[in-house]
Formats: structure tokens, sequence, C-alpha cells
């Protein structure tokens, strides 16, 4: 097989051949028709999270078909389409798994991260770990769904059922999940970077009620807010803009340190989350929704072998919706 792989901390991605992966016992071989490319990658790319390894081949917003079965696994066949995230596997024994609450495993592995990703022309997956797909819709469109999405869709949980919800940083997450706000009768308000007009229409045009950067005051109070961008000092902005008992959500794996902030603007019952990677329940939930909301995902395709463009481009903020490989 062939893949894109990032050797150590801070460098490019090299094109790489590698012998064909085998699937062992509970796994699954799937051969890559389209991989998303999730800000995620760039943390580790940077060496940024302290789950992960080197050499890696990144990537975890996967779809393709399964080639090869593992032993013991059932309930998938091959040619099946199917979708591979970024939670890759858990333990199932620790404290978190036992409570349902498996996104906190204390031993769990991570898609492109500990385990080799979908920058490559086949990835071995968890056969408890991958989402069927069904034959709707292109394996492009399909592919932001798989992280993007997913933690979108934990975030937006976790901010409560406010109507006047805050989305900051407007990229792949966002401009899905301000589709199913809408779909649920919210109201959105998009902050980009200061002066991203480019972006700010994209809200727009993807029903926000408004669109301004992230240094501009709200209108109107919010409900709740979630934070996409890695920028920390949007902590503070965030729960300045909510109302009394509104909700601030922190939807990034990774973020810049969060600056001092005077306590009135976490008192009044507001209330400051995280999320942290995603359940299977997630999975199946989103998809379900995403599929009955006839959510449309903007891509931006590229070669496999321009992988390294691909992040660079979503370092610099030049596009808006979500890269995808195809490959």
């Amino acid at each position: 097989m062939h893949a894109m792989r990032l050797p150590r901390p801070g460098a490019g991605l090299v094109w790489t051949e590698l012998p064909d992966p085998e699937p062992q016992q509970g796994e699954v071989r799937v051969r890559v028709c389209a991989c998303g490319v999730c800000r995620t990658d760039l943390h580790v790319q940077d060496g940024e999270l302290a789950a992960q390894r080197y050499p890696i081949i990144p990537g975890h917003e996967i779809v393709g078909r399964i080639d090869r079965l593992g032993r013991g696994v059932t309930g998938l066949e091959e040619g099946q389409r199917v979708g591979i995230p970024w939670l890759g596997h858990t333990c199932g024994n620790c404290f978190y798994c036992r409570s349902g609450r498996e996104n906190l495993c204390d031993h769990p592995e991570f898609t492109g991260a500990t385990r080799d990703g979908g920058y490559a022309t086949a990835a071995i997956a968890d056969a408890r770990y991958v989402f069927p797909l069904g034959e709707a819709g292109e394996d492009a469109a399909l592919a932001p769904l798989l992280c993007a999405g997913l933690i979108g869709w934990r975030a937006l949980s976790a901010a409560g059922e406010g109507r006047r919800l805050g989305l900051y940083g407007f990229g792949a997450a966002a401009h899905i999940i301000a589709q199913l706000a809408r779909a649920q009768g919210r109201s959105v308000f998009a902050f980009t970077r200061p002066g991203d007009e480019a972006a700010q229409e994209f809200a727009r045009s993807l029903g926000a009620c408004w669109a301004g950067g992230s240094d501009q005051a709200a209108p109107e109070p919010l409900d709740a807010a979630i934070i996409f961008a890695s920028v920390g000092a949007l902590v503070p902005a965030a729960l300045s803009a909510v109302r009394k008992g509104g909700i601030v959500v922190c939807a990034g794996i990774h973020m810049s340190d969060i600056p001092a902030f005077p306590y009135r603007l976490l008192w009044e019952e507001r209330q400051l989350r995280s999320v942290a990677n995603l359940t299977r329940q997630d999975g199946l939930d989103f998809l379900r929704a995403a599929a009955h909301h006839k959510i449309v995902t903007h891509v931006r395709p590229y070669a496999l072998r321009d992988a390294n463009q691909a992040l660079a481009d979503l370092r610099a903020g030049a596009f808006s919706g979500a890269a995808v490989l195809k490959v």
C-alpha cells in the first residue's frame, strides 16, 4: 500500500510504500476511498497531543470499503462501505467504559495518532469501531462527518437546548453543526477570524442570522456558545457573550492557554465545559440525524500525494468547509 507518513513531530509527511497490513482478531482491513483532513491532524503534526506515536500515518475521517475480515468479526462483510472515526479502540474494562463513557477510556487508541490512519490506500480498524455508511452520498462528502460532524454533535448536545447559539471558528465542524442547529430551530451566530469576510458570508449562506469577527460583540445575549477554534483567548470572550446560566463548550482536543479572566464572567451560573472524543452511540445518533436533515458538507478535494498542501491550506484558513483527500 501507499501512505503519506509523518516520521516525527514538526516534519512534513513523506510518500511511503508499505506492505499491505493484515487484520488481526476482531479487526477489518479497509481500502480507503476518502479521508478528511482535520485540525487534529495539525496537532499530531506539531506534536501537541500527549497520546500519539511516530512514525504515524495521520487521518481519522476515513471512508472506505472492507476488503478483508479478521478472525471473529461478525456483522460486517467484505465490500461494505464503512467509516472509521477518531476513537479507534477502548479497553472495555475501566471505570469509564463500564459506566457508559467509553470516550473517557483509560486505555484508548486513536486513529491517526496511536494507530495508523487514513492518509493511505488501506487502513486497519477495530471492527467494533467502524460505522456502516450505506450507499447514499459520495465518499468525499461523508468523510468530514466522521470527526468534524461527530465532535460537533457531542458539543451541540453539551450546549443544551438554548435557542441562540454562538459558534467560534467557522471551519469544518461549525459548517456542519450550523446546519443541524438551524434544523433544530436555533438561531446561529458565527464568529470567524477578524476580517474574514469570506468565512462570514459562508456562514450566512448556511443560515447564520449573524456573522462577524471573534473580536466583535454578539448583537444579543447568547444561550450557549461552542468554541471550535483552538484559541484559548476565546474562552473569556464567549463567557462574556452568553447570558446568565449560559453554557460555553470547548470542542477542540487542544487549545492554547486560556488567559486569566475575572470571576464575574463565570458568575451567575454560567458553565464552562469541554468535550472529549466520542462514543459509538454518538456516531449512530449523529449519522442518523445527518441523513434525516440532509446535511451537506462543502469539501475541498486533494490527491493523497498532496496531503502536505492540504494541511498547509487548513492551517492558513485558505478554504471554507472541509479538506478531503480522495484516495
